[in-house]
């Protein structure tokens, strides 16, 4: 199975009225496994009515996932990833393997992508930080007091992940969902992401790394943490 003449005779199929496209995503990187998927973004004229859009479907045995778009969704959705600081679209067209072309466009979004994963997220604004801090450190208090079995596994899973979140917050890293909460965590430490990983499950671990965290983050916030509401 080749997923570059694959991806590529899908997108003619579906789209010939496309400016460039791309597969990305593990199946075009060592990452690759027998379960991988082609990500395929697709860039249509302006207005097109096809754009925007998520496709979902099989092609010559492959799962696909398609991401329509034009300029203008695709610069609305670009910064959508980097408002949640998880560069999903980013890495896909970043490291994406062009499938038609040449075209200047496709480099030019290209090495912006690259560009923007390189310099990273950035900090993150003092209320940001705030809620973060607050929401672990709510999470810290409720897996030392608690006593029923079935509430402390539920609590050592969320503050599991809300650790390993806070420790990519506070280093201006990347965050990263499902598979990639592990890569972006190993990019930035991996003696950290392995000791992590070590944790899960365990309350008194998790507790150790999270308590470790928050030092780094500023330490635990609860006494003054204050959030204006709003009026109906």
């Amino acid at each position: 199975m080749d997923p570059v003449n694959d991806a590529r005779d899908l997108v003619r199929e579906l789209f010939p009225q496309a400016r460039w496209a791309v597969v990305g995503g593990s199946v075009v990187t060592p990452a690759r496994t027998a379960g991988s998927d082609l990500d395929i973004v697709v860039f249509l004229p302006d207005d097109d009515p096809a754009s925007p859009a998520r496709d979902t479907r099989r092609f010559r045995g492959w799962p696909v996932e398609l991401f329509i778009h034009d300029r203008k969704t695709l610069d609305h959705y670009l910064d959508k990833d980097l408002a949640r600081r998880q560069p999903a679209l980013q890495r896909m067209l970043a490291v994406g393997v062009p499938l038609l072309g040449p075209d200047e466009d496709l480099d030019e979004v290209q090495a912006r992508c690259r560009a923007v994963l390189a310099e990273g997220p950035g900090p993150l604004g003092p209320d940001e930080l705030a809620a973060a801090r607050y929401g672990l450190t709510d999470l810290v208090d409720d897996l030392v007091h608690s006593t029923d079995p079935g509430e402390t596994a539920v609590i050592t899973a969320r503050a599991w992940e809300q650790t390993a979140q806070l420790a990519l917050d506070v280093a201006g890293h990347w965050r990263g969902g499902g598979k990639w909460m592990v890569r972006e965590l190993r990019d930035l430490d991996p003696g950290f992401a392995h000791r992590w990983l070590l944790a899960q499950h365990r309350p008194p671990a998790v507790l150790e790394l999270a308590e470790e965290v928050l030092r780094s983050a500023g330490g635990p916030l609860f006494e003054g943490y204050h959030v204006p509401g709003t009026h109906p």
